[in-house]
């Protein structure tokens, strides 16, 4: 087999991975779209009415999404920080005020980080998108 057979096979497997690729997320994109319920509209209702900033928090994959939307947020205008749970414990949640809204993200909903600092953000009444 010559190098340029080479590179059209190549090519060939290439396409069809960023085809099967766009494919899978679109469809993905689809299902989430199917499972929207009013509580997404009442979650868009919290941040419109939000005076303060947008607080993301997560551990592990999720932590890294709640960064990139926090830092989305930010780029958008829309003061947002990302809160660390573990941080959060040790003196970082001192940074929520009254005036925030906190998006939580977990996948599995068990996070002992984020679920320990839940008391408090509920204590001090702080709007909570989980």
């Amino acid at each position: 087999m010559t190098t340029t057979e080479r590179t059209k096979t190549n090519d060939a497997l290439w396409m069809e991975t960023a085809q099967e690729t766009l494919s899978v997320a679109s469809d993905a994109i689809r299902r989430v779209s199917e499972r929207l319920t009013p509580n997404f509209l009442k979650a868009l209702e919290i941040l419109d009415d939000c005076a303060g900033k947008v607080i993301t928090s997560g551990v592990g994959k999720s932590g890294i999404v709640a960064r990139k939307i926090a830092a989305t947020l930010t780029s958008t205008g829309c003061p947002s920080v990302f809160l660390h749970p573990s941080e959060a414990m040790h003196g970082d949640l001192g940074i929520v005020e009254p005036d925030d809204v906190v998006i939580a993200l977990s996948n599995s909903g068990e996070s002992e980080e984020l679920l320990a600092i839940l008391p408090t953000l509920l204590a001090r009444r702080v709007p909570l998108i989980a």
